[in-house]
């Protein structure tokens, strides 16, 4: 196994653990934590640290990464990009937002990582603000609503020319 919390992640879970009555309840703050830890992914090693960390079978943890979207299955760019493109915000250019995003970006389909390592795209389910659409969330961050296919550009370009820099 070659993910390992960090001293303060493995302090973080056992503190979550202490919240609630299950230590089941603590899974999704502790795969959240893994997640951050690890790029921005769940790998098979962040699920066994987590499970030995939170001594909670890996299979328990394990449904519970997989049932949730917000859960990264594989790796993705510093910027993972979810574009809402449900129902209001598709009919208000969502799509087309993303395709242009992602071209911009140098990605060619969903999921993918940009050349640079900079970008992932996603189509997600309704993120609950149609009347500000269409609208995106990047990694766990705000959302940027109202935008329409130039806004969408302009943030490509600024996230790259932001690049390594937090």
């Amino acid at each position: 196994m070659s993910f390992k919390l960090s001293a303060d992640g493995v302090k973080y879970v056992q503190n979550e653990l202490t919240r609630y009555e299950s230590k089941q309840s603590a899974i999704i703050r502790a795969l959240y934590r893994g997640q951050d830890e690890n790029g921005g992914w769940v790998s098979p090693d962040v699920v066994a640290e987590l499970s030995r960390v939170m001594d909670i079978p890996a299979s328990q943890i394990e449904e519970v990464s997989t049932f949730y979207t917000m859960f990264n299955k594989q790796p993705v760019g510093k910027y993972h990009i979810q574009v809402c493109c449900t129902l209001t915000c598709g009919m208000l250019g969502g799509r087309e937002l993303t395709d242009a995003m992602m071209k911009e970006a140098g990605c060619k389909t969903y999921g993918d990582v940009s050349p640079d390592g900079l970008f992932t795209f996603n189509k997600v389910e309704c993120l609950g603000s149609c009347d500000t659409a269409p609208m995106l969330q990047i990694n766990r961050d705000p959302y940027i609503e109202s935008l329409n296919t130039e806004k969408g550009l302009q943030l490509v370009r600024d996230l790259r020319a932001k690049g390594g820099r937090q």
